[in-house]
């Protein structure tokens, strides 16, 4: 029971790892944007396109039920962690 359980949310968590790194790629582009001169619009439509990706992408998870949407949540805050630390490092090396 629990094996068919682990078998049917993994694919989940990988589409959730998935959109972790889609979110936090287009993160560090929006950065870049807002950073840029002159590209204020450009960045706010950049910004509100990563949400909505992200927030429909939760959304259809959501309708399979919660075991999908908790498992591709998981890989999205793994991606998280793994960004959050890569990018620490990445200071310390050039502050």
């Amino acid at each position: 029971m629990i094996r068919l359980i682990v078998l049917h949310t993994a694919p989940y968590a990988a589409l959730g790892v998935l959109i972790g790194v889609g979110y936090f790629a287009a993160l560090g582009w929006n950065v870049r944007l807002y950073a840029g001169h002159g590209a204020g619009w450009r960045a706010l439509l950049f910004h509100l396109s990563r949400l909505a990706v992200a927030v429909v992408a939760f959304t259809l998870c959501a309708k399979q039920g919660a075991a999908p949407l908790l498992a591709s949540f998981a890989g999205f805050l793994a991606t998280r962690a793994v960004s959050i630390n890569y990018y620490r490092v990445a200071l310390r090396r050039n502050p």
